[in-house]
């Protein structure tokens, strides 16, 4: 049975969590630009400094999920004892299973994920953001394929081509209730190219 967290960590996280969801109420109400952090603060009833504390700013807050995702792959690179991958190919198999698990995840509430996509496609600041963070969940793949034996440049290749994967499914509909399925048939056409498979299955 895992224990109990200590009181203090429990109050951190309620604390991050209310920072979080007054932050989701006031941009669905005022739009993004129309809230400060004061803003969200005062909502959440936690003083600026809490607030600091958990995000280096507002946009911070439209992230909040994403360490959750990193968590996940960092995890699934420490749980398993899957031998090193070969090849590319080998690579990009390997880090299949964990893109899906990612969108699964990304997707368990489908309207919190909407709301998120078009909060982000409307401000050129957050799809900045978006791509630094994009790149984070390369660079933990790499990390991941690295840590399994991989070379640096199978790694970080197969990773690229892997968020590509993701990317081209999230840019073509964006659904999602079909990311995973979307983003499985991307792997399918990466995995299938220059073998005429992929190009006949188009």
């Amino acid at each position: 049975m895992t224990p109990p967290l200590p009181l203090v960590e429990r109050k951190q996280r309620q604390a991050r969590q209310r920072i979080i969801e007054a932050a989701r109420e006031l941009f669905l109400e005022r739009g993004f630009d129309g809230v400060s952090v004061g803003d969200i603060a005062e909502r959440a009833e936690v003083g600026r400094t809490t607030f600091f504390r958990h995000f280096g700013d507002k946009q911070e807050v439209v992230f909040a999920n994403e360490q959750e995702l990193l968590d996940t792959i960092a995890v699934a690179g420490q749980a398993d004892a899957v031998p090193a991958p070969r090849d590319a190919t080998e690579a990009l198999e390997q880090l299949r299973p964990v893109l899906l698990a990612l969108c699964t995840q990304a997707t368990a509430d489908p309207d919190a994920y909407t709301r998120h996509f078009q909060l982000v496609e409307q401000h050129p600041e957050l799809r900045g953001r978006d791509a630094v963070k994009m790149q984070q969940v390369a660079d933990k793949l790499s990390e991941l394929l690295i840590h399994r034996g991989s070379d640096e440049a199978t790694a970080r290749f197969a990773a690229q081509i892997a968020l590509a994967c993701y990317q081209s499914a999230k840019r073509l509909g964006d659904n999602p209730r079909t990311l995973v399925e979307d983003t499985q048939a991307a792997f399918s056409r990466a995995l299938t190219l220059g073998t005429g498979a992929a190009e006949t299955r188009a």
